[in-house]
């Protein structure tokens, strides 16, 4: 059958995730942070104290997809990722436990396809306290059409009419997607050349989410000095996709007191500049 519109609302069974010191350096190392970053990437230097990168709130909130069981039944190779938000609550421990309890938020009709809200709180187990939350949505090609709200459209997060206060360029590596992966996402459309080419693709893909993570590193050190307890939020959309090996560039703009948007476009293929992520938005302290 096909997808139920009423499961707003359903959540799924909670769900422990843990993590330690070596899943942080690991995710540090798939989302292009090195030697310029040891408080990330290693936790033997006499000078640095190991921290975790608040985008890998998208790893620790990745056990509370329960609630996509009473979604009904749907072919997941028509599913891509449509936006990402995180909050992050309180600094991110280098080891711990969350309790992630998903549930679903919004179901819109888009007419080709259903756009799915699924909204993940991540609750420290040792404290009680919640530590993070993760929002994404999700485009289901072929599964709309029932007659039911379209949701919210239009641009959002639209950056201003003038040059960015700050542009970042990163370059990927040709085995991105390869190191990327082994935080958790195996979908084979990342590193299995026939299955990325029934995709329509010539060559695996990079993770969406490792992309965000790209931009993360961006936001983080331009406007937070490095220092991850100070983000606060990130959204964005991912309107492209990013091959491995290929330069990624986000540009800023602030647009208040602890506010800014952000874009970043992808380059180095035959596919040319392209935005990838974009309708960006980021909250920090100051």
């Amino acid at each position: 059958m096909p997808i139920n519109p009423d499961a707003v609302g359903a959540r799924g069974e909670p769900a422990e995730k843990s993590w330690d010191a070596k899943d942080c350096m690991l995710y540090a190392l798939g989302v292009g942070a090195g030697t310029s970053e040891l408080a990330f990437t290693t936790e033997n230097t006499r000078d640095v104290t190991l921290r975790a990168l608040p985008t890998m709130a998208v790893i620790i909130a990745s056990g509370g997809f329960g609630a996509m069981a009473k979604l009904g039944d749907f072919n997941p190779a028509m599913l891509v990722h449509g936006e990402q938000r995180i909050e992050v609550f309180a600094p991110i421990p280098t080891e711990g436990t969350v309790s992630n309890v998903g549930e679903i938020t919004a179901i819109w009709d888009k007419g080709k396809g259903a756009v799915v809200e699924l909204a993940v709180t991540s609750t420290d187990t040792a404290t009680g306290n919640p530590l993070l939350a993760a929002t994404m949505s999700l485009f289901i090609r072929g599964e709309g059409g029932w007659g039911g709200d379209r949701g919210p459209s239009g641009p959002r997060n639209v950056a201003p009419e003038r040059a960015a206060d700050h542009e970042v360029s990163q370059f990927t590596s040709a085995d991105q997607a390869l190191l990327y992966r082994l935080s958790g996402d195996r979908n084979p459309l990342h590193s299995d050349p026939s299955f990325a080419a029934m995709g329509g693709f010539d060559k695996p893909i990079l993770h969406g989410l490792c992309t965000y993570g790209f931009a993360g590193r961006a936001l983080l050190h331009e406007l937070c000095g490095g220092d991850p307890d100070r983000l606060r939020s990130m959204e964005g959309r991912f309107s492209a996709s990013v091959f491995p090996g290929e330069e990624l560039t986000t540009r800023i703009w602030r647009t208040g007191d602890g506010e800014a948007v952000f874009t970043t476009t992808a380059n180095g293929s035959a596919l040319g500049d392209r935005v990838v992520l974009d309708g960006g938005r980021v909250t920090f302290d100051t």
